[in-house]
């Protein structure tokens, strides 16, 4: 079988790499073009995000992900011999109000009934973890077993083992699916058509501009502006991913090996503006800064802009659609990097066997219909 998977975000290049290791022939195209929610991403693994706290089916992809992510990078750097910036040295969830402590407090209750490993912290415990937080630093939790990824180192070994593997990579756009009773093929900007058993689109908010497809397909996938703000240091700022709600917004610090300290993010429900803006900068600069008040001293390094991928509930689109051979593999909105190794896995089972497994059923396209 030839997979040809239009996208090369981290969920596309993992069904990619996953395909490979299922004896599948791939063939990735993408234009690398700026906006991609996965380049921009800080890449927090936090044991739950916001998104997950309610019982329902996304927990359980969300869980299902997390449990794989250490032997899924484990597997991937073997493959690609290269570093994949995967870091398990804890996440801190920091409260600096009366109303944080309690959320942090259900949230403790909440993780530790998942069998989440998660410690409450003091005041003091916090600025003993990180002695550059705020003094107004109230508590917070530990989850000492989850962390962060680097997601442009990923998308960097994700690359490579795709390389060593055979597949082909593809520097162009994809501008429709060729589908006649059903899907054999994409055409690109450039001209040209790359045939295939199967066709993935893994092309996240920009899946709307894809032509060739009958109505009802495809659901509406609206992009979600998010504006990061990287800083750079000599060396590591905070020892460990760390979270904190300002103003009533959650904040996240993501530090890197090399000094980076990833500042995140915004969230802009206004359409295909991809600008990064004064008004943006500063907030997520103000905001970091009531957490860390040193953060001011560190180096401008960079800002910039993802459009998270969301559907019309906001959540994931997995599997085949209503077009015979043509697959969709986008939705994850705010938790793409996240939920990465569940998802390549979720599609290559959908793939060879041509069903979602149990945990992704839930996410079908034809939800929709």
């Amino acid at each position: 079988m030839h997979v040809v998977i239009a996208g090369g975000g981290v969920v596309g290049l993992a069904t990619a790499w996953r395909a490979l290791t299922a004896g599948l022939r791939v063939t990735v195209v993408d234009p690398a073009e700026p906006g991609r929610a996965s380049h921009v991403s800080g890449g927090m693994l936090p044991p739950l995000t916001e998104q997950v706290h309610e019982e329902g089916p996304l927990r359980g992809l969300y869980l299902a992900s997390r449990d794989r992510y250490p032997s899924f990078v484990a597997e991937l750097e073997e493959d690609a011999g290269r570093d994949a910036g995967h870091r398990r040295d804890g996440v801190l969830d920091a409260a600096f109000t009366g109303a944080d402590l309690a959320v942090l407090e259900r949230l403790r209750a909440l993780q530790e009934s998942l069998g989440i490993r998660t410690e409450a912290l003091t005041a003091a415990d916090c600025r003993a973890y990180e002695p550059r937080l705020a003094p107004s630093v109230r508590g917070g939790l530990l989850a000492p077993d989850d962390g962060a990824i680097d997601p442009r180192r990923m998308t960097a070994a994700l690359t490579a083992a795709i390389e060593r593997r055979g597949g082909t990579l593809i520097a162009d756009a994809v501008t429709e699916v060729v589908a006649g009773g059903r899907a054999t093929g994409v055409r690109l900007r450039s001209g040209g058509t790359v045939s295939g058993d199967r066709v993935v689109l893994a092309t996240g908010s920009w899946t709307r501009r894809i032509g060739g497809l009958p109505p009802g397909a495809v659901p509406e996938i609206r992009p979600v502006k998010g504006q990061i703000v990287r800083l750079r240091s000599a060396e590591p700022f905070l020892a460990r991913t760390t979270r904190a709600v300002v103003d009533g917004r959650a904040l996240y610090l993501i530090p890197r090996l090399d000094g980076e300290l990833a500042v995140g993010a915004t969230y802009e429900d206004v359409g295909d503006d991809m600008t990064v803006t004064a008004g943006g900068v500063r907030d997520l600069l103000a905001r970091a800064a009531a957490v860390l008040p040193d953060v001011t001293s560190l180096e401008f390094a960079e800002a910039g802009v993802g459009m998270r991928p969301g559907a019309p509930d906001d959540l994931p689109v997995l599997g085949e659609t209503i077009v015979p051979g043509l697959l969709l593999c986008t939705g994850h909105f705010r938790i793409g990097v996240q939920l990465t190794p569940a998802t390549a896995d979720a599609m290559v089972h959908a793939l060879t066997t041509g069903a979602l497994p149990d945990v992704a059923k839930p996410f079908t396209p034809h939800r929709f219909a």
